[in-house]
């Protein structure tokens, strides 16, 4: 390892930390992580010469010859997070990690907006959720300048979420849910419980504070044995919330009066609503605050957006899906108002289900057919299972030739759902729609 008194006075002598020699450093400590394919090392005098300050590398002759720009550390990537952790226990301030199976960025932006109405805030940029993200996260937090840290943190893996928590050392805690996502690393929903309850059990061993969403019957007793709790959304809860419209926006009430209408759509948002409510009623938001950053937040990102074309309405939530995500945004979109044979769902493969897929797809396909929808099309290799449920299901192979046959039979004047796993990359049906 290197000298972390060290290293930490280079960090501090820096603009920021990089890991990505293709972006402009202007004056960043790069760390040269090593992948399956490729040697760090050697992008290390690159980011030099796009302007980072000082490198660290597991090349010990490199920084002998240059000890002036270089750093050696045997392992870059254990660098960082020792370098990260080091940071963090220099940091005086709230420090909440949000984590769950579905909506954990959504309520990540969301909580930002309303903890900003009081608080200078730093939080994750986009999704720099794992190993690697969560120390970027921590280093570009700076003592003076912000006040409270949110840490989202993801995982498809037992284990990740405890060692993201040894870096980040939460002192709140939100698990948003606890859903069928990466049955094929944590193998099963109990899995999946286990994994994403390791927040909740380092709370437990550093007296934290756990954020209790009421609404998942799993989540109040892995929570148990956190000393302070704070639940949410229900009528009897620290902070009680009232859905009171789903479409075309949410319409709640918060703590049993002010009553807003958001910019997001889907009774699955709800809770994250809500749970960005209770988090600015607990730090002391005042509500009328939180009422206004909740009704001003815009989704983006393919996250619950309502799109309208000059053809259609949208409802754009291709970031990614999993079965309980999935069956969530059905029956939102079925419950909308309109001519359910006006309605028309377009969707993709569901990833990293496992030995889980056929099944989850087929499930998933007996569930779409038994909504009422005027249309259906089913896209991906994995979908075929779901098409064999019925065969009014349209199925595609591939986003390529369902473009084909949306071009030979445009949608014009209904709503649509288009829904699927990142690397489905759904979004680029817009300009057909």
């Amino acid at each position: 390892m290197a000298d972390l008194a060290a290293l930490y006075a280079r960090f501090r002598a820096s603009s920021a930390v990089s890991t990505d020699s293709r972006q402009a450093q202007d004056g960043t400590l790069f760390f040269a992580l090593n992948g399956p394919n490729f040697r760090g090392r050697d992008f290390a005098a690159p980011a030099l010469a796009r302007g980072a300050r000082y490198a660290v590398v597991d090349d010990e002759a490199l920084a002998a010859a240059n000890p002036g720009q270089y750093t050696y550390a045997p392992d870059p990537l254990a660098a960082l997070q020792a370098l990260a952790l080091h940071h963090r226990r220099q940091l005086v301030m709230p420090v909440l990690a949000i984590t769950g199976s579905n909506g954990k960025t959504t309520t990540k932006e969301l909580a930002h907006a309303v903890l900003s109405r009081r608080f200078r805030v730093q939080y994750t940029q986009g999704n720099l959720n794992n190993h690697i993200g969560v120390p970027l996260t921590l280093l570009s937090i700076r003592p003076g300048e912000h006040e409270l840290a949110i840490v989202e943190m993801g995982a498809n893996h037992q284990g990740e979420i405890a060692l993201l928590c040894r870096l980040a050392e939460p002192t709140h805690g939100l698990i948003t849910n606890i859903g069928k996502a990466h049955l094929e690393g944590f193998g099963g929903v109990e899995g999946i419980a286990r994994g994403k309850g390791e927040l909740f059990r380092y709370l437990e061993q550093v007296g934290g504070t756990a954020f209790v969403n009421t609404l998942d019957a799993r989540l109040p007793a892995l929570a148990a044995p956190v000393p302070e709790r704070v639940s949410y959304p229900g009528p009897t809860d620290t902070y009680p919330a009232e859905l009171l419209s789903a479409a075309p926006h949410v319409v709640m009430r918060l703590f049993g009066g002010t009553s807003l209408e958001a910019r997001i759509t889907g009774g699955y948002n709800f809770p994250n609503l809500a749970a960005a409510a209770a988090l600015g009623a607990y730090f002391g938001v005042p509500t009328a605050d939180i009422g206004e950053a909740l009704a001003a937040y815009e989704p983006a990102n393919n996250r619950s957006q309502l799109v309208r074309t000059a053809h259609n309405e949208l409802v754009l939530d291709a970031y990614n899906a999993n079965p309980s995500s999935m069956a969530a945004a059905l029956h939102s979109f079925a419950a909308r108002p309109g001519n359910p044979a006006g309605k028309v769902v377009i969707m993709g493969d569901m990833f990293e289900l496992g030995r889980e897929s056929a099944a989850e797809h087929r499930a998933l396909g007996q569930l779409v057919r038994g909504l009422p929808f005027g249309q259906i099309v089913l896209i991906g290799p994995d979908m075929h299972h779901a098409a064999a449920t019925d065969s009014s299901l349209l199925h595609f192979l591939t986003k390529s030739e369902a473009g084909s046959w949306l071009r030979e039979n445009p949608l014009r004047n209904r709503q649509i759902l288009i829904k699927g796993s990142r690397g489905m990359g759904l979004e680029s049906l817009l300009e057909l729609l």
